[in-house]
Parts: C-alpha cells; sequence; structure tokens
C-alpha cells in the first residue's frame, strides 16, 4: 500500500477495501482523492441536472461533475448537451455559475471566441488575419469545447459520462431506475420540475461519509436524540387533540427504534446503487393532502395509483454521489471539494397537476432537515467532522463495515437484508474499487 506520496496503482487501491473493512486512506489521502476526480467520476454516470431547469433552447445550467466545471444547454433541436466549462483557446471559464440563456452561442469574455451549443466553434476574431495558415486546424483549440463522452436523460433526469468509453447507462442503473420512476409517476401528470431554489452546506469532510450515512440507520435514534427527540418531547406535552403541525410529522420519525429501522430494510443492485425502505420508512405515515388522491386515481386508475404510492422508499443512493427521496421530493448531490470538504446541494422538485399543499410538504422538509439552519442537520455535521478528524489519529488504521455482512453477497445482482445492515457500504466501496481501477495498471 502507497503512502499520500506514492502512486497508487490498481493493486494498491484494492488493497484499500476488504470484506468488511476500508482503510483510512479512502477518506483522508489527497492523492486518493484526485485519483477520484480521474478516474472514479470520468468512469461512472454522474448526476448533473434536471430538463425543467433548461426548459428553451440555449438555456444553461452550470455544475460540476466531481470538480470537472460543466454547462448542461439545451440545443435547438430540443436535445440536451454536457459541456465543458473552459474555452479551449485560453482556458477561460466560459459562463459564470448558475442559470441563463446563451441565446445561439457562447462567447468567451477574454477574447470573444464563441462556440455553438453543441460546443463546435462558431467564430474566431481575426481568424484569417491572425491564424490563416499558421497551424490552427491542427492545434487542439480548434476542436472547440471538451463535451462529456456521453449523455443520457432519462425521464428528465441527466446524467453524463465523461470518458468517451466505459459501461453503458442502462447496464450502470439497471432496476435501480425504479426509484426515478415512482418518484415522477407521483405527479398526476408524470413530470417533475426543480422549483423552490437549492439549499447549500459545506461540510469539513470526505464526501463518501456523506454517502455512507444516507443508508445508515443506527445513528438516527443516537445521533438526533438532542434535536428531534427534543421535538418528540415537547408534543407529548400537549394537550390531546391538539393538531399536530407538519413539522413535528417530519422530525419525530428520526428517532424511532432500531426494531423500526431494522424492519424496513435495504436493498441493493450492481455497481454501487441501493436504498432504505423496502416495507416501510420514515415517510409512510404523513397526513392525508386533500385532493391528491382524486387527482392521481383520475390520472392512473386505482389500482396503479396504489401501487405508485405504497412504494415508500427512504433514501436511494445513486452511485457515486447523488441521494433521491421518492415520497418526499428531494435530491442531495453531494459534491467533492477536497479530501476533507463536501459541499451539500439539497434540491426539491414540484410534482406537476398535484396540489401545492404537497410542494409545502416538500420544501418544508428540505428546509427542516437539510438547511445549514437545521437543528437536524448538525447532528450529523458534528459526527461527520468528528470522524473526519479522528481518521487522522494513530493506532488504528481501518474503519469496520461488517454489520451483518453475508458472505455471499456480493455475487447477487440484488440483495435484500434487514435495514440496519451495512451492506450498501460494502456495496458501495466495491464498486468505488471498480471504478477506480478501470483501465489502471497494477
Amino acid at each position: 500500500m502507497t503512502g499520500r506520496s506514492g502512486a497508487w496503482t490498481a493493486r494498491s487501491i484494492r488493497e484499500l477495501v476488504r470484506e468488511t473493512e476500508v482503510h483510512k486512506a479512502v477518506y483522508t489521502d489527497p492523492g486518493l482523492f484526485d485519483l477520484e476526480m480521474r478516474q472514479l467520476f470520468a468512469n461512472t454516470w454522474v448526476f448533473v441536472g434536471h430538463a425543467s431547469q433548461v426548459p428553451a433552447a440555449g438555456d444553461y445550467f452550470t455544475t460540476t461533475v466531481g470538480t470537472e466545471p460543466v454547462i448542461m444547454v439545451r440545443h435547438d433541436d430540443g436535445g440536451i448537451g454536457v459541456l465543458i466549462n473552459r474555452c479551449a483557446h485560453k482556458g477561460v471559464r466560459l459562463v459564470s455559475e448558475g442559470r441563463g440563456n446563451a441565446g445561439k452561442f457562447f462567447r468567451c469574455p477574454y477574447h470573444a471566441w464563441t462556440y455553438s451549443t453543441d460546443g463546435s466553434i462558431r467564430h474566431i476574431p481575426l481568424r484569417d488575419e491572425g491564424y490563416g495558415g499558421r497551424g490552427l486546424d491542427a492545434a487542439e483549440a480548434s476542436q472547440g469545447l471538451a463535451r462529456a463522452g456521453a449523455v443520457q436523460v432519462y425521464r428528465d433526469f441527466v446524467f453524463c459520462r465523461l470518458s468517451a468509453s466505459g459501461i453503458g447507462f442502462e447496464d450502470y442503473f439497471g432496476e435501480s431506475l425504479s426509484t426515478l420512476d415512482n418518484m415522477v409517476d407521483r405527479s398526476p401528470a408524470g413530470r417533475l420540475e426543480v422549483a423552490g431554489g437549492v439549499l447549500r452546506y459545506l461540510h469539513g469532510c470526505n464526501w463518501k461519509m456523506l454517502v455512507e450515512n444516507q443508508t445508515d440507520t443506527c445513528h438516527p435514534m443516537v445521533a438526533h436524540e438532542s434535536s428531534a427527540g427534543t421535538t418528540v418531547r415537547i408534543w407529548g406535552e400537549q394537550p390531546p387533540g391538539t393538531p399536530k403541525p407538519m413539522a413535528v410529522e417530519q422530525f419525530a420519525p428520526f428517532v424511532n427504534s432500531y426494531r423500526f429501522f431494522d424492519s424496513m430494510g435495504i436493498r441493493v443492485w450492481r455497481n454501487g446503487h441501493g436504498h432504505t425502505g423496502v416495507s416501510d420508512s420514515i415517510h409512510a405515515a404523513y397526513s392525508t393532502i386533500p385532493g391528491y388522491q382524486e387527482a392521481m386515481v383520475a390520472a392512473y386508475g386505482e389500482s396503479r395509483t396504489a401501487k405508485i404510492l405504497g412504494e415508500v422508499r427512504h433514501n436511494t443512493i445513486y452511485f457515486p454521489n447523488i441521494m433521491v427521496k421518492g415520497p418526499i421530493q428531494t435530491l442531495r448531490v453531494f459534491k467533492p471539494l477536497a479530501a476533507d470538504r463536501t459541499l451539500v446541494e439539497s434540491w426539491t422538485f414540484r410534482l406537476v397537476g398535484a396540489p401545492d399543499a404537497l410542494f409545502e410538504r416538500t420544501c418544508m422538509y428540505n428546509r427542516l432537515i437539510n438547511a445549514p439552519t437545521s437543528i437536524v442537520g448538525h447532528d450529523d455535521l458534528e459526527v461527520y467532522e468528528r470522524a473526519q478528524q479522528g481518521l487522522g489519529a494513530a493506532g488504528r488504521d481501518w474503519v469496520n463495515l461488517g454489520r451483518l455482512h453475508a458472505p455471499d453477497e456480493a455475487a447477487a445482482a440484488t440483495v435484500v437484508t434487514p435495514g440496519t445492515s451495512e451492506v450498501q457500504m460494502r456495496n458501495q466501496f466495491r464498486a468505488w474499487v471498480r471504478f477506480m481501477t478501470a483501465g489502471m495498471e497494477d
């Protein structure tokens, strides 16, 4: 195994992950983090954005894939592309962070090199006078903007693979796409739209800690005892018959028992994807929203509506770095910044054709649980940062992920286990090794 100053090889990376343990370097080593950005985030299919963020031709939205700055843009033909946000001339960031409309082209603010929305060069000032016969056609800059190797739009969710070759979209996600299907089908119109803005929250820890925590069901009743637990205690002191506030409905399930979380179940699929909430979840007992059931039955019929709304998945991880909550219509992106710094973005979606009260509940959940002002989110932040600090200590080099390990779990395409298992964490690290070492020498 190499140190932080050495060169990582496929063999040394594989040595970091055992059946039930991972070496602390996977969270702390800056060189390994840099390799993740070049290997893992290039060889996997990574979430970029949603089609509703770029509804018209020329609309764009900027984000990152790993640490690579990208532009999601709607073309004149209605298609969506993903471009690297870097001018081919001098490397200037082509557009600022955020959203906008480029019209028919992007224009660099430095020397006015201009590109069509597909990334091809549209115009170079003084091209004939300054570059004619001087080798521009053979230069890399003549190729225009770099593009993602592959782009796939699935039910308006936009994903890309930076590498030009690699695993296909369907092979990568397989049956895990059923979570997105269910989330979209909860709209009577069969459509979602990004709405309500975005919450951003900086964490002083490695991005994988956040991803692992989404399917860790042994921490809520411990870490959130002083926040959600206090809410439950105060609510219990109210007079009988007091209407239960929406906030109490959303806080209270965080301090359910181990037995409850165990009975929820976890399902995992290959390539690092999985979800909690196979048979139950913290979102299953929310109050009925007037008019919603009727709208769904009118759109889908009784039987189909019951099937859609009966699916109460808790947290679905799409490896490497997003988590989807279908029943409450939120999506979190865990954006790596450094080995010990992660930006979390929490997005909310409106169910088109559904009552406004559903969207109100979605936004309230996002503010109460995911915002920097949340009383629950700080519990998690505290333990993440303590873990990041603790992993720098000497004496123990391995982190244990062995709860309810089954020797044959890696061989199955789909695994369903009790909800307190750490099977999804092990599943993620098996995928981490596979995509980190793709094309590398031993």
